[in-house]
């Protein structure tokens, strides 16, 4: 018999970087086992020294399940199933999984397996673009990462604590990578926002400021808070600009906007984002005393504008903008500056429409959202059954036209005058509604050419 000095298969597969070398032992026939030690039979021996011996990863996988085929019982199966789940890896990702799959059926521990199940299952997902068809992939990385971090509690028997600590340095950061990917797939952005503060957490501080996945899970930690409810736009400034920050110029272009954006968002404009650039590139979390000036409130604003402004002389943007935000005495003093009069006002977006009522988008923001911000109270025609058929067929053609104007996502001239308005849900109503329609241009005057006599 020959023995195999596997020296804890479990060791030797999980914890080397490159396929493992096994030592090997001669004894004499019928020897009894010794310490790390397993017994083969010649031919066994000889199948397994030839199989994992082969140079090429092609070559050794399909040497190895020959070997596997054979000896299916084998007492190096462990060794020879991590072995093989390695030499696939660098050509076949599905069979690289498969591998994985048997290996734990026999080790459901073993930390390279878990590691290689969620590296290749995430990257499966990646490889998918709708969000809903790529969530299964991503709950199975998950599931497998949950089983590695629970299993990196305790080092296996026989694995030295410097090689336990090396395997798991290593695969910390892959096993929250994907827990994170995959709540984040599904909006549970409290669980994405734990998992990929964790893994920043498990990697040196150097490792963060490296192109490669834990970079962009930065971002996606930044991402994680903008999205949450409530946002918080100051922890999504400060990882997406450090992301930002450290990226190669190939991406910064695709992760600045992000950045840019919530820190406009919460301080209102680009001053002094320099000094968070500089504090994100020196800290990997918010430092102690980290802030970013907010914003002035809407209701500041509004009374800013009042202060420095003659109310009746406002744009009307700006009169809606303090009627809706402004405190109560400040909206007062805007609305007595219009209410009872009547304007005209083009260019309103109809945002609903009938024969006596019309919904409208006036304001700048208002038509950028489609959502109205205007009521006309229509003005009741003239009763036309007094007027002449002639009266009437031009009633009706001026009907017609105005619910042509008048349709849904046209633009039209109105008339009205300011009768009340509420905050919250902001709307001013306006009564003695008209529609204003496009004068027609006049039909040339042809004249007849004078004659010559």
């Amino acid at each position: 018999m020959k023995k195999v000095m596997v020296a804890s298969l479990l060791s030797a597969v999980a914890f080397a970087c490159v396929a493992p070398k096994v030592n090997v032992a001669f004894a004499q026939a019928a020897a009894p086992a010794a310490a790390g030690q397993v017994q083969l039979s010649p031919a066994e021996y000889a199948a397994y020294t030839n199989a994992t011996s082969q140079t090429t990863p092609q070559t050794k996988a399909t040497a190895l399940e020959g070997f596997l085929t054979t000896y299916p019982q084998s007492q190096v199966k462990a060794d020879v199933l991590g072995q093989l789940m390695l030499a696939y890896s660098g050509f076949d990702p599905a069979k690289t999984i498969d591998a994985a799959d048997r290996l734990l059926q026999i080790d459901p521990v073993n930390l390279r397996a878990l590691t290689f199940e969620v590296y290749f299952r995430k990257a499966q997902a990646d490889q998918i673009a709708d969000a809903t068809a790529k969530q299964a992939p991503l709950d199975a990385a998950a599931g497998f990462a949950q089983k590695g971090i629970a299993a990196t509690a305790t080092a296996p028997k026989g694995v030295s604590d410097a090689d336990f600590k090396a395997v798991k340095d290593n695969a910390l950061p892959i096993f929250y990578s994907a827990i994170g990917a995959a709540a984040l797939n599904k909006k549970d952005y409290a669980g994405a926002i734990t998992a990929f503060t964790s893994e920043l957490q498990s990697v040196p501080v150097a490792k963060t400021t490296e192109p490669g996945p834990v970079l962009m899970d930065t971002f996606y930690l930044g991402q994680a808070y903008l999205a949450s409810t409530p946002a918080d736009l100051v922890k999504c400034t400060f990882f997406t600009t450090r992301a930002a920050a450290y990226a190669p110029d190939a991406f910064k272009t695709q992760l600045q906007p992000t950045a840019s954006y919530c820190y406009k968002k919460y301080h209102g404009n680009a001053d002094g984002y320099d000094a968070v650039v500089t504090a994100a590139k020196a800290n990997l979390f918010p430092p102690d005393g980290f802030t970013i000036a907010p914003a002035p409130k809407a209701s500041d604003i509004a009374h800013q504008t009042l202060a420095t402004n003659d109310p009746a002389t406002l744009a009307i943007d700006d009169k809606e903008f303090i009627i809706q935000n402004g405190s109560p005495e400040d909206a007062a003093k805007v609305w007595d500056t219009i209410k009872g009069k009547s304007v005209q006002i083009p260019g309103a977006l109809v945002i609903e429409s009938s024969a006596t009522v019309l919904k409208v988008a006036i304001s700048a923001d208002a038509v950028l959202s489609k959502k109205a911000d205007f009521t006309f109270n229509i003005k009741a025609d003239d009763d036309t059954a007094k007027k002449t058929p002639a009266a009437v067929a031009a009633a009706k053609k001026k009907a017609d036209d105005i619910a042509a104007a008048t349709a849904v996502g046209q633009k039209v001239n109105l008339q009205g005058t300011y009768a009340s308005f509420t905050a919250n849900p902001f709307m001013i109503t306006m009564d003695d509604g008209e529609v204003v329609l496009p004068k027609k241009a006049a039909a040339p005057v042809h004249h007849a050419p004078a004659r010559k006599h």
